[in-house]
């Protein structure tokens, strides 16, 4: 396969917005209960600003196969070197190895610009992410113990960091 990652623009906004909606309805890896409107693509732009974002396209099909990024985990100047990660991949495309070349590619970029600290919210309920994350150097330093209650059942904020010195 041939994935090219494009910087992420409004011309992804559908297909990125309908990958996060198949999480949201089908997993607890999306913390929303209810889809999101495609409008939600403007505040997601907006909270990436200054970090890198993708839409990960295979270039074979020219089609939106995930997307991920690097955002502020605080607005503090203390906390410059830390950078808080997201990637979602559309299920069709998952065990393809695009997760770890989109961590590869933010692991680089966030360097570039600084970064030291690489951290994941994850739903405890995501064992697929938890797996994942470990495999890849992540190693847990905090749990909030039943602090999101989706669908009905309660699930732990699991966070994952990585030093990318």
């Amino acid at each position: 396969m041939n994935y090219i990652f494009e910087e992420l623009c409004e011309r992804h906004r559908e297909p990125v917005i309908d990958i996060y909606n198949h999480y949201i309805e089908n997993s607890f890896s999306a913390y929303p209960e209810q889809r999101v409107p495609y409008e939600f693509f403007v505040p997601m732009l907006d909270k990436v600003k200054g970090y890198p974002a993708f839409a990960i396209v295979d270039a074979d099909i020219n089609r939106v196969v995930g997307f991920c990024f690097l955002k502020m985990y605080h607005p503090f100047t203390v906390f410059k070197e830390t950078a808080e990660i997201t990637y979602f991949i559309d299920p069709t495309d998952v065990g393809k190895g695009i997760g770890k070349l989109a961590l590869t590619l933010l692991e680089d970029k966030g360097r570039e610009m600084g970064v030291k600290q690489i951290l994941a919210s994850i739903s405890s309920k995501n064992e697929q992410s938890l797996n994942f994350h470990i495999k890849n150097g992540f190693k847990e330093c905090g749990r909030f113990i039943n602090t999101g209650k989706k669908r009905g059942e309660y699930f732990d904020i699991i966070w994952m960091q990585k030093s990318i010195n």
